[in-house]
């Protein structure tokens, strides 16, 4: 299977602020897993747009997959109780 590319939606790197450094290190690792498997077994298609996310700590990152150009693109990272009021 060929590898993703990771893309991060411009909001992002604001995202990354909040965050310790130490879970943000921890989230980014997780986030170069999706390179080599985008759908991995603890992640959850999301209603309405399509999205997809998954789970590290406290944390969440939401995400696209775009399969025709193997595109992995990161829309969100936050905390469990915030990320979903964007």
């Amino acid at each position: 299977m060929a590898s993703y590319r990771i893309e991060f939606a411009a909001s992002v790197r604001k995202d990354f602020r909040n965050i310790p450094k130490r879970e943000a290190a921890r989230i980014l690792k997780r986030i170069e897993g999706l390179a080599e498997n985008p759908r991995p077994p603890d992640s959850k298609k999301l209603t309405g747009d399509g999205s997809m996310r998954i789970r590290i700590g406290r944390y969440r990152v939401l995400y696209e997959i775009r399969d025709r150009v193997l595109l992995v693109l990161v829309l969100s990272v936050g905390h469990r109780k915030d990320i979903y009021r964007k």
